[in-house]
């Protein structure tokens, strides 16, 4: 069976199929378990009016109805916005879900391989997920990692979420074959912070030179995901040593309350927001706005170098 029959297009993705015109997937967790409301509408929408000021195409991304929805109408949004029982689905939630007809968000992983079976190149997002901190003993990672090994879809960033174990994480890629690319810096971000001490593989100062780089990959066969780091804006960075400090409470208190698995990132996320007085919200919509901007430029630069999409990537 063919995986297009469990896909369900919007009417504005449809066409911009059928046109072969630039798009850029979204994931719906941000909406559903990443913000709290009304800033996860709002920041849904602002996200897919940044993509279209670049000339692509906005494709939000969920589990609905029993496939998988790419593009989401007003409504829809809403509805992910304001639902509690919405399911976090990742690669082996996906079937579950579907099978339920569960209305469920995809993560990182769930939106790659969504993205990937609608035909579309890249995928913007806040950070990805990674090895959790003491996952060298836990084997708490995150199938983010795994899904970019398998999916070939370019993922822009602010890098991996400073609550994770940066160089575990980094290093994991690397054994799993997929480039760390950065957009103007040499260093994987640490998502509310611009700066780390972890290297990554390369620096592009200008998105035609990094959209042939993912063409040249995938033109060669070379399957998988490319890791794409673009920096929080300097205006938005936070202070390392504040961000740092909330982080290492949260994880402490986490650890007290026995919090693991799905729930650990979101009770992170928002211990951290309470914990900066609201600023990590701030800084996280203003990282994610930036990142679907890039995201849109890089499809359209993608477009250009092979407009036909003649090529099997």
């Amino acid at each position: 069976m063919k995986t297009d029959s469990w896909l369900q297009l919007s009417e504005e993705v449809r066409e911009a199929r059928v046109e072969r015109k630039p798009m850029v997937a979204l994931e719906s967790t941000i909406i559903s378990h990443g913000m709290p409301f009304p800033q996860n509408l709002e920041t849904a929408r602002m996200l897919e009016e940044e993509v279209r000021k670049t000339g692509a195409v906005p494709a939000t991304i969920a589990i609905m109805r029993g496939r998988v929805q790419v593009g989401l109408s007003p409504k829809d949004l809403e509805l992910l916005a304001t639902s509690r029982d919405v399911a976090k689905v990742s690669r082996r939630d996906m079937p579950l879900v579907m099978a339920k007809k569960q209305l469920g968000a995809t993560t990182v992983a769930a939106t790659m391989i969504s993205a990937a079976m609608a035909s579309i190149r890249v995928f913007a997002t806040g950070g990805i997920g990674g090895v959790h901190r003491g996952g060298e003993n836990s084997m708490d990672i995150s199938a983010d990692l795994t899904e970019l090994s398998n999916s070939s879809v370019a993922v822009v960033c602010a890098g991996v979420k400073s609550i994770l174990d940066m160089g575990r994480t980094l290093e994991y890629l690397e054994t799993q074959g997929v480039p760390v690319l950065g957009y103007q810096t040499d260093v994987l971000p640490a998502f509310y912070t611009r700066e780390s001490p972890h290297a990554i593989d390369a620096r592009f100062e200008n998105v035609q030179d990094l959209a042939r780089t993912l063409f040249i990959k995938w033109s060669l066969g070379l399957e998988g995901g490319v890791l794409v780091a673009n920096p929080v804006p300097e205006s938005e960075s936070m202070d390392a040593k504040v961000v740092n400090a909330a982080i290492e409470q949260a994880l402490r208190e986490a650890e007290e309350q026995g919090i693991k698995g799905k729930a650990i990132t979101p009770f992170l996320l928002e211990r951290v927001k309470q914990l900066t007085g609201g600023d990590s919200l701030k800084t996280n919509i203003a990282l994610v706005r930036n990142n679907a901007r890039l995201a849109g430029e890089l499809a359209v630069a993608l477009w250009s170098v092979d407009p036909l999409n003649r090529h099997p990537y």
